[in-house]
């Protein structure tokens, strides 16, 4: 672990509030003067946005560059995908408008898989804090700049946790499929590094579904955030249904609205980058109603 930095010069869809606030990762801290601090995998990094410049400092365990090469999906070309998708209609051209600066990471599995399943009808503040108390209690602690950090813990490191010091963090009704999901990852009912090189979306889908406290929504979500990047999957929550049915069914009872009905529609529309469709469609009806 060493102290490094890098400053990325005129880098297109790189905004920090876009990125760090839409929904798909919960250990990205703002801090007061306006630059993100965060936890990933070994690393402490801070980001900051100055002009046209993106300056990242910290501690990281490999080469900097490479590593957020790899976690910010800075080889992925989004300026290219944002014109493809904004030609679709004009409700897509103005959500990427709105949220322009969205880049999806490359989020640990483990870490993705654990931190999805305590998102279950949660809110994000309470989320944050299960997981930071989760991290503190079992973690590996980082020092950088006289302040304690926290990584989150492997599974082998929960191996020998109980459901009942689950619920003494704040789990409620999470406490009891931590448990199971960590108990079947350890036990390798489910093979995490097999799914990392298992090129079929619909059966990875399947083994995420054997886990305690994953349904569909939360296995599309892990799908989507994490270093599998399946990019043709549509998570579907009350925000995603509703600007869906706004937007293109206009059904009056957006419940009745069907899970099944939504898919169809985004994988006619969106095709195979119906994910980052529904991050821009999700983070445009969630932050402006």
């Amino acid at each position: 672990m060493k102290e490094q930095k890098i400053i990325l010069k005129n880098i297109d869809s790189f905004v920090l509030q876009d990125i760090f606030e839409c929904g798909q990762c919960f250990r990205w801290n703002l801090q007061e003067d306006g630059s993100y601090t965060g936890v990933f995998g070994e690393n402490v990094l801070n980001v900051k946005q100055e002009k046209q410049d993106i300056i990242m400092e910290g501690l990281c365990k490999n080469d900097i560059k490479e590593t957020i090469e790899e976690y910010f999906d800075l080889k992925r070309d989004y300026k290219q995908i944002k014109e493809k998708l904004a030609k679709i209609d004009e409700n897509m051209e103005a959500s990427i408008k709105y949220g322009q600066g969205i880049r999806l990471l490359n989020q640990d599995l483990w870490e993705t898989i654990l931190s999805f399943i305590i998102s279950a009808n949660n809110n994000i503040p309470r989320i944050r804090g299960i997981i930071e108390r989760l991290s503190r209690t079992y973690g590996n602690e980082i020092i950088w700049r006289e302040k304690k950090y926290y990584t989150f813990p492997s599974a082998e490191q929960l191996k020998d946790v109980t459901i009942k010091e689950y619920r003494d963090l704040g789990l409620g009704f999470r406490d009891k499929r931590l448990y199971e999901t960590t108990q079947m990852i350890v036990n390798q009912k489910v093979d995490l590094e097999a799914m990392k090189k298992n090129s079929n979306t619909f059966e990875l889908k399947e083994q995420l579904l054997t886990l305690s406290g994953i349904g569909p929504k939360v296995a599309d979500c892990i799908l989507l955030f994490s270093t599998l990047k399946r990019l043709e999957v549509f998570p579907i929550d009350v925000w995603v249904r509703r600007v869906m049915n706004d937007l293109y069914i206009q059904e009056p009872n957006e419940n009745q609205v069907s899970k099944k009905q939504i898919e169809r529609i985004a994988t006619e529309k969106f095709g195979d980058l119906a994910g980052l469709a529904q991050q821009y469609l999700f983070y445009w009806r969630r932050e402006t109603g």
